[in-house]
């Protein structure tokens, strides 16, 4: 990467919204830092000037001229300040959250156009490649459990379970092969022959990507289902997924209308099994085996539903 390269990329996007705009009918009759302002100011009723100053990084004196001509078109109005008497808080009239909506709604038609050019195929790695220049180039921030989206997969989830199960427990607890095979076999019965009333899976999703899954699956004894392929990424431990995920197929059990939830797993697996107790499992069974080119020892987990 060199600076041209940064800056070839820089004449290509500016050219691009520029395209986007053409004769100035997406921003009319304001500019697209004014536009900006009134995008913050919209979504931020309790701002101040200051507040815009920094979080656009504007010069003082330009961002006045901009609020200044809000006013006189009257789009805003200045009120003081609910904590502190020294400020004025810059809150957007009936008539310029209007504005604002209009100025959003055009905004949406037109990139939507625009993405309307891109092949369904390509738009995945379209947003990928905008992930990873906000996160290298971005502020960088912490996740956090609100961060976390639990949905249902899509395609190429199902692949991306086998695939991360398989990595994880090598890299973890050095799992061979066999346990890949296992969770593959596991993946691919669900993908050709479950009912979507009773069976389902979650795939946790932190910034566009999965990072955690579980599946509920009927069971071979009546009005039990099995929960299985419990995994989060281990980037995105300690946001709460794990519970999120057996919270999800405790709920949706009891709600389809089983009387118990089953799982298997290994001793080894600590974290996991700590998940399961606080949402009150009960060890039924355990045995030795070897299993994945380790010595491990199974355990059966049980809880009944009311």
């Amino acid at each position: 990467m060199t600076v041209q390269d940064i800056r070839s990329f820089n004449r290509f996007y500016t050219h691009l919204i520029g395209a986007l705009d053409y004769g100035r009918h997406l921003y009319a009759p304001y500019t697209l830092t004014e536009t900006r302002v009134l995008y913050e100011l919209a979504h931020a009723p309790r701002t101040d000037a200051a507040d815009l100053r920094a979080q656009l990084a504007l010069d003082a004196g330009y961002l006045s001229r901009i609020l200044n001509r809000f006013e006189r078109d009257g789009l805003v109005e200045r009120v003081p300040s609910e904590t502190d008497t020294r400020r004025r808080r810059v809150v957007l009239t009936e008539r310029g959250r209007d504005a604002a909506g209009l100025l959003d709604e055009r905004a949406r038609q037109t990139v939507g156009a625009l993405l309307a050019t891109v092949p369904a195929d390509d738009r995945p790695r379209l947003a990928e490649a905008m992930r990873t220049i906000r996160s290298v180039l971005g502020e960088r921030r912490a996740p956090s459990a609100e961060d976390v989206v639990l949905r249902g997969p899509r395609p190429g989830d199902l692949g991306w379970i086998v695939q991360r199960n398989a990595a994880v427990y090598a890299a973890e607890y050095g799992w061979d092969g066999e346990y890949e095979g296992l969770v593959a076999r596991i993946v691919a019965q669900f993908a050709e022959d479950h009912d979507p009333l009773v069976e389902r899976v979650w795939i946790a999703e932190l910034d566009g990507r999965p990072v955690g899954c579980v599946m509920c699956v009927r069971d071979d004894a009546p009005d039990t289902a099995r929960l299985r392929l419990l995994l989060v990424e281990p980037e995105a431990r300690g946001l709460g997924i794990g519970d999120r995920l057996v919270t999800a197929v405790v709920d949706f059990a009891r709600g389809v209308g089983y009387r118990s939830v089953v799982l298997w797993t290994n001793d080894v697996l600590s974290a996991a099994r700590r998940i399961y107790q606080r949402h009150g499992f009960v060890l039924t069974s355990e045995k030795p085996h070897r299993s994945f080119g380790k010595d491990l020892v199974g355990q059966d987990w049980r809880l009944d539903l009311p």
